[in-house]
């Protein structure tokens, strides 16, 4: 009998969510069309975030809550691979939000985020009412729960935010924590170079990265400014992931998000070792093995297996005897 590494090299700690490198957000039921669409030609990788908070015109908060359970309910949504961003804490449609997605979407959305809190018991109430209303719908499972940290406050408490139950992300939100700085960095580091370079952005970044990688959190990255620009995108991207720690990052055109994944997804070299070692290691019931002059064991099985997970999400060829060993 062999072992499947995820029984093998993990036993009983809480591993960080293997999920798409991108999240694109959409606004309006146009734009989340667009991008429903899009995963059937790019691929199944990237998840679309459907906006409440700014995409909500004034007084219609609750017509476009509505709207999400509607277009994610139909037959375009075909990957269930969609989540939505609510209001924030001080504004009165949170609860609302919640009521019309959680009852309507409960058992397909993706995730649901919570923008601008200032301390961990704004999120630990907003958990608690989303915990509330799954329970009242008879929803089983657990919803995936996004945290943007952009305050002062979130920043300051985001060891007890990363705590909470239910949190798969804890999201850089950059513009907003630079505004709440009030003129202390200037607006040159909404954008790079500066966005990496300012003291107090590689303060905050290595904060979000360090606790959510500390309690199995997937850590998100801010989006990029320039629209157009593939590269800079890519740029971006690729520094986040390589040099700060964040494994995946917001798009918000629809250009960036193969720009995303590419910068953030495994070398392919790096893939192809994994499935060879992988392969080898099983054969020996996950003992040491040499690899081209190198031992491998346990600790580097597990890295290697995360590659590989990540690989497989993010349409990386992977040798078809790992595929069928593992997949």
């Amino acid at each position: 009998m062999t072992t499947h590494p995820s029984d093998a090299l993990f036993s009983g700690e809480k591993l960080i969510p293997i999920i798409p490198a991108c999240e694109h957000f959409a606004g309006s039921e146009k734009l989340i069309l667009k991008a429903l669409q899009l995963q059937d030609t790019v691929g199944q990788i990237f998840d679309i975030t459907c906006d409440c908070e700014d995409g909500a015109a004034a007084g219609q908060e609750e017509e476009h809550a509505k709207m999400i359970v509607r277009v994610l309910s139909s037959e375009a949504n075909k990957y269930n691979m969609a989540g939505a961003r609510i209001h924030d804490y001080t504004h009165a449609a949170w609860k609302r939000d919640i009521d019309i997605l959680v009852q309507g979407l409960g058992n397909k959305l993706s995730y649901i985020t919570i923008p601008k809190s200032t301390n961990a018991k704004q999120v630990k109430d907003m958990i608690d009412y989303i915990q509330k209303i799954a329970q009242l719908h008879q929803i089983k499972r657990e919803i995936p729960i996004h945290v943007l940290i952009e305050t002062h406050g979130a920043l300051e408490e985001i060891t007890e935010i990363a705590k909470l139950p239910w949190i798969q992300v804890l999201d850089f939100g950059l513009m907003d924590f630079v505004s709440a700085h009030q003129g202390a960095i200037p607006a040159s580091a909404m954008r790079s170079p500066k966005q990496f370079e300012h003291h107090l952005l590689i303060r905050a970044k290595s904060q979000v990265v360090a606790a959510a990688l500390a309690h199995g959190i997937v850590p998100a990255h801010n989006v990029t400014l320039d629209l157009k620009n593939t590269e800079v995108t890519y740029a971006d991207a690729y520094k986040a992931k390589n040099e700060f720690g964040f494994l995946r990052m917001w798009s918000i055109y629809p250009t960036q998000i193969e720009a995303i994944v590419n910068a953030m997804k495994p070398n392919f070299d790096e893939v192809l070792d994994a499935a060879v070692i992988l392969v080898e290691a099983q054969k020996v019931n996950w003992g040491p093995i040499q690899y081209k002059g190198e031992l491998h064991d346990r600790a580097t099985y597990r890295y290697f297996w995360t590659i590989l997970q990540k690989a497989k999400i993010s349409n990386v060829a992977i040798p078809e005897d790992a595929l069928k060993a593992f997949f």
